[in-house]
C-alpha cells in the first residue's frame, strides 16, 4: 500500500482560477479591487519570502497590495498607528501582521489592534471567538487550507476520529475547531500527552503541526489514515515536514508532502479571506 498524495499546489491552482473570477467579478459589478496590506516588522529572511510570495499572488488575481517594511526596532505605538490608518483606508480590504514579530513587541496587542472586518488572518479575538461559536467569518488561512486538503479526499468526516498534533493559536486550536463542526471526534496532543504513538494510531485524520522534524512515523498512523504534515523544518538536504513521509506514505491513505502540501493553501486561504472581505465591503455586510 502506498498513499495518495494530496497535491497541495494543484489544489491552490484550482481555487486560484475561481479566486481571479471573482476579483474580476467585484470590480465589474460593484467597482471594488479586493486590497491587501502586509506589514512586516524585521528582517526575518523566511518571512520576507512568505511576503513576496502574497505579494506576487496578489499580482496574479489581480488585486491591490501594500507592503509596510518595518526595521525591527519600530516602537509597538508606531505600528499600531500605521494599522489604524490601514483601517481607515478604504482601498485596503484585508490587513495582514506577518509573524513572528520581534521578542520585544506585545504580538497580542499588536494583533489586536487590527480591525476585525479587515482581520484576514483570523486572529482577532473577535474571529477567533466567531470560530468557537460556530459562527466563523474569517478562519485562519492555515486550517482553512488544512480542511479543504482533506474535503478533496472525498471523506466524510462525520463521526471519524481526528487527532491533531500541536495546540498553538494558530493551527493546532483553529484546526480541531473546524474539525469538530464537521463532526468529528476530536483529541488534540501536545509535549505532555502520554502515549502519542497510541493516540495517534487510532486517528483516522491526522494533523500535525508540532514544529519537530519527523516527528511522526510508521508506528503512529493508523492504516488507511488521512495525514496533513503542516510542519516546515529546515535541514541541510532541504526542507523536511513533522511528518516521515518515506515512511508514512507506505501506511497511510492520504499524505501530503512538504514542500508543495500545506505550504500553497495557506497564500490561496489568505487571497480567499481578502476577496471575502472586500465583498462585505462593497455590499455593506456586517457580522
Amino acid at each position: 500500500m502506498s498513499a495518495t498524495i494530496i497535491d497541495g499546489k494543484a489544489v491552490a491552482r484550482d481555487i486560484q482560477l475561481q479566486l481571479a473570477e471573482d476579483v474580476r467579478s467585484l470590480a465589474r459589478d460593484r467597482g471594488v479591487v479586493p486590497g491587501l496590506a502586509v506589514i512586516l516588522v524585521g528582517d526575518d529572511p523566511a518571512s520576507r519570502v512568505y511576503v513576496n510570495n502574497k505579494r506576487r499572488m496578489c499580482e496574479k488575481l489581480g488585486m491591490y497590495s501594500e507592503e509596510h517594511l518595518l526595521p525591527a526596532a519600530t516602537p509597538r505605538e508606531e505600528i499600531t498607528n500605521l494599522i489604524k490608518r490601514l483601517n481607515a483606508d478604504d482601498r485596503i480590504h484585508g490587513i495582514l501582521v506577518q509573524l513572528p514579530l520581534p521578542d520585544r513587541l506585545d504580538e497580542r496587542a499588536v494583533l489586536e489592534a487590527v480591525d476585525p472586518s479587515k482581520d484576514v488572518d483570523g486572529f482577532h479575538p473577535v474571529n477567533m471567538g466567531r470560530l468557537v461559536m460556530g459562527s466563523p467569518v474569517f478562519v485562519p488561512c492555515t486550517p482553512a487550507g488544512i480542511m479543504e486538503l482533506i474535503r478533496r479526499t472525498g471523506i466524510d468526516l462525520a463521526g471519524k476520529r481526528a487527532t491533531v498534533v500541536g495546540r498553538s493559536n494558530i493551527v493546532g486550536k483553529p484546526v480541531s475547531l473546524l474539525l469538530l463542526a464537521q463532526h468529528a471526534t476530536v483529541t488534540i496532543c501536545h509535549s505532555r500527552t502520554v502515549d502519542l504513538v497510541g493516540v495517534c494510531r487510532e486517528a483516522d485524520i491526522l494533523v500535525v503541526a508540532a514544529g519537530r522534524a519527523r516527528l511522526i512515523g510508521r508506528d503512529h498512523v493508523k492504516p488507511g489514515a488521512v495525514v496533513i504534515d503542516v510542519g516546515i523544518n529546515r535541514e541541510p538536504s532541504g526542507l523536511v515536514g513533522d511528518v516521515d513521509f518515506d515512511e508514512v506514505r507506505e501506511v497511510a491513505g492520504y499524505l501530503t508532502p512538504v514542500p508543495g502540501g500545506v505550504g500553497p493553501m495557506t497564500i490561496a486561504m489568505l487571497m480567499k479571506n481578502t476577496i471575502l472581505a472586500a465583498r462585505r465591503f462593497a455590499y455593506c455586510e456586517h457580522p
